[in-house]
């Protein structure tokens, strides 16, 4: 081999090391670069803010309990134990079927009332591979009043009549630990009014928030304006505490509303804060796991 060929062997050898070295820092430091999606989490402790929709589904495979509890007007004073001696309730369940639809049912002893929902997440609030600063779901519900009628009554509705139905778009953003805010639009209708005067639909927006104060502790509000409004009803306000205690969440709260629906908590609230109308009551959730996650780590041996 001729000193020409060995000094081109050498310098051609030498520049395929360049580029190759110059490939794998390019490879390392794009690997570097690479971001992770963070899906923010816990923007509120329930999936309830109190009466509303929070912007949260329970886990996937989860069966989450809930019992709504409300007493009588605390303005009654001690002869009914300031609400106590009366009480209205909705029990219901809750599932997450997959990571972004929640299903639930439930059962209200005012008016008698059978509910069912479905709430899907159509945006999720996270940092890395998107900067997303908010999350978005979309929550219906459908209310069947089972309350018997006036036999002497002059129309007897039709089974169909004692149906309404709630629309809701659910905006919320963690803006830090501390502190989450949701806005909650939201179109209620009914199959059937008192007379042709009064609309089917009502419009509403709901406004909600959570403020950290300790770790397992936290101050909630709730309250609807109605755009639309029902003679004779007052917007719902409620303010209250979350406190998580091990597997459950127990909520104790102040509210003008007496149900649980959102026909009628938002829509019915018979109740003024400016009169001292107040009722106090609870939520309590208690969550089952029915289906486990899959291990990520399998025995091949």
């Amino acid at each position: 081999m001729t000193k020409f060929k060995i000094i081109s062997f050498l310098l051609l050898l030498a520049l395929s090391s360049v580029r190759l070295s110059a490939q794998e820092v390019d490879l390392f430091k794009e690997k570097d670069d690479v971001k992770v999606k963070d899906i923010t989490t816990a923007t509120f402790k329930s999936s309830r803010i109190v009466n509303g929709q929070s912007i949260e589904n329970v886990g996937v495979g989860v069966l989450d309990l809930k019992i709504l509890h409300r007493f009588g007007p605390i303005s009654q004073g001690g002869y009914d134990l300031f609400g106590l001696d009366q009480a209205s309730m909705r029990i219901g369940l809750d599932y997450g079927v997959t990571k972004r639809l929640m299903i639930g049912i439930g059962r209200s002893t005012y008016l008698k009332q059978y509910d069912g929902f479905l709430k899907y997440k159509i945006i999720q609030q996270q940092t890395g591979v998107k900067n997303i600063p908010f999350s978005v779901s979309y929550a219906a519900t459908i209310i069947y009043k089972s309350l018997k009628d006036d036999p002497t009554a002059e129309y007897i509705p039709y089974s169909s009549d004692r149906y309404s139905y709630a629309h809701q778009i659910l905006i919320a953003s963690k803006l830090n630990d501390y502190f989450s805010l949701q806005f909650t639009p939201t179109l209620i209708h009914y199959n059937m009014v008192s007379n042709a005067a009064i609309p089917n639909d009502f419009k509403s927006l709901g406004v909600g928030f959570r403020q950290r104060i300790s770790k397992r502790v936290n101050f909630t509000t709730e309250y609807f304006y109605r755009i639309d409004k029902l003679d004779g009803y007052y917007d719902p306000l409620t303010v209250g505490l979350d406190i998580e205690t091990g597997g459950h969440v127990f909520q104790l709260h102040v509210t003008n509303s007496t149900g649980m629906t959102e026909r009628t908590f938002i829509n019915e609230t018979l109740g003024s804060w400016g009169k001292g109308e107040l009722r106090f009551g609870f939520n309590l959730t208690r969550a089952f796991t029915l289906k486990k996650k899959k291990s990520l780590i399998t025995n091949k041996w």
